[in-house]
């Protein structure tokens, strides 16, 4: 299956792009920065109304959704680097997260990109994994206790608890609580509509609390290049380039910092889908669980993580369904061409993996969720190498997306093999789709212990 050309051979002003109003746009805009419940469906109104190309201009700011995977593939390509990551990124969250490798662009994000590499080699993720398990069956074991449990802010907890543990190698032990607590602050102010530096408002929160783990960090950095450890804090500080440059002290804070928020949270997304669906469908979960037994170890080594396809189908889908990152906004720093028409530059350029993911061009019944689209019979995702995205591509392809699936597996695993679960009868779970996708009711969901 093909699209069409990219560029027709007339190319129209950017005056001729169809699309909504201003007032429509500044309505979207002001859902966007707030918790917004349905992004698919405006999305997938837009495509159908305007095309592959729609602009929304207020007279003094200008954005373009780009539909479709060959405008992924443009866009996430940027093979003549007329896009620019950083800038509207900042916007959103570069206060609470400045200077993360999202935050970069060109070469600045090439250097930092090739030394953070060192931080997710294979060596590396399977000492992330033999450090995981403990706490994975700790928490499963907790989990079991629970008469009323909420699968989205257990797994929250799970998840930060693990990044701390893992990226920064230490037992905190109390101080978790609070760093958590900082993580939750900044992740929520990262967001917030009235972002003012005035007590009791959630931004200033954040800010507190991003001051609270620059000290954190920053006190603790000549103990880690001292300390030879393979954890991820050890890694950045002593971290190389090719002239045996080091990174700066508040180089390595805004890395961990981003990497440690951006580690649990499309994680704990991604994991909450998937929990949801499996309960839903049970058939499919008795599959992945029987897999799981197959393996013949309580807790996953990482040569098994590539030795479960039906699991990795499922995630696959899960993560097709649900995004964790819904839209990916770029801003253009030259005009370009694209659809037929003539984009300014300084647009707000938006591809959305979540309106790629549902198209029916693309994908069959996209509204269900069908992890066999996936097996090597149906290849359903192999149609355009650009139509699956929920780790970007190109440059800023997600740098973790494999310490991703080894976490995502080594929970699963131990919770397939413990318990069975499943959600109320009749339930389905209320999606919020931004900033990142979750459950507005926390997923409620009954464990029943295996014989």
């Amino acid at each position: 299956m093909s699209e069409p050309a990219a560029t027709p051979a007339t190319t129209r002003p950017f005056s001729e792009v169809p699309g909504p109003g201003g007032l429509r746009m500044i309505r979207n805009l002001i859902n966007a920065t707030g918790q917004r419940v349905d992004m698919l469906t405006p999305l997938s109104r837009m495509h159908q109304e305007f095309g592959a190309v729609a602009a929304q201009s207020s007279g003094l700011f200008d954005m373009v959704n780009l539909f479709g995977p060959e405008a992924n593939r443009f866009v996430l390509m940027d093979k003549d680097g007329i896009f620019s990551s950083r800038k509207p990124w900042t916007q959103i969250m570069g206060r609470i997260f400045p200077n993360g490798l999202l935050l970069r662009d060109g070469e600045d994000h090439r250097h930092h990109r090739r030394i953070l590499h060192q931080a997710f080699r294979r060596p590396v993720l399977r000492s992330y994994l033999e450090r995981m398990n403990p706490m994975i069956e700790a928490t499963l074991t907790d989990w079991g206790k629970r008469e009323d449990l909420h699968a989205f802010p257990a797994i929250k907890e799970l998840t930060l608890d693990m990044a701390c543990h893992i990226f920064l190698g230490e037992d905190l032990g109390p101080e978790t609580r609070r760093l958590n607590g900082a993580f939750e602050d900044m992740v929520a102010a990262s967001m917030s509509r009235i972002r003012l530096r005035i007590p009791g408002l959630e931004f200033y929160r954040g800010l507190r609390g991003r001051e609270f783990m620059i000290a954190f960090l920053g006190d603790r950095i000549e103990k880690k290049r001292a300390s030879g450890g393979s954890d991820m804090f050890s890694l950045l500080c002593c971290a190389e380039d090719e002239e045996g440059n080091r990174l700066a002290d508040q180089d390595v804070i805004d890395h961990m910092i981003f990497a440690m928020m951006a580690a649990h949270d499309t994680t704990t997304s991604t994991l909450t889908s998937i929990t949801y669906e499996l309960a839903r469908n049970p058939e499919w979960q008795e599959r992945v669980r029987e897999e799981s037994f197959a393996v013949g170890r309580e807790q996953i080594e990482f040569e098994d993580i590539d030795r479960m396809p039906s699991l990795t189908w499922a995630m696959k889908e899960t993560m097709r369904r649900y995004p964790p990152l819904p839209v990916i906004p770029r801003i253009a720093l030259e005009p370009f061409e694209f659809g037929g028409y003539e984009i300014r530059a300084g647009a707000l350029v938006v591809v959305s993996p979540i309106h790629t993911h549902h198209m029916p061009e693309w994908w069959s019944a996209p509204f269900t969720w069908d992890p066999e689209r996936f097996s090597p019979e149906r290849q359903e995702d192999a149609r355009h190498t650009f139509q699956w995205v929920p780790f970007g591509g190109g440059p800023h392809h997600c740098l973790g997306f494999k310490f991703a699936e080894t976490q995502i597996k080594g929970v699963l695993h131990q919770l397939l093999r413990r318990y069975r679960w499943s959600v109320p009868g009749g339930y389905r779970m209320p999606v919020q789709q931004a900033p990142i996708s979750k459950p507005r009711d926390g997923l409620p969901i009954s464990l029943q212990p295996l014989p």
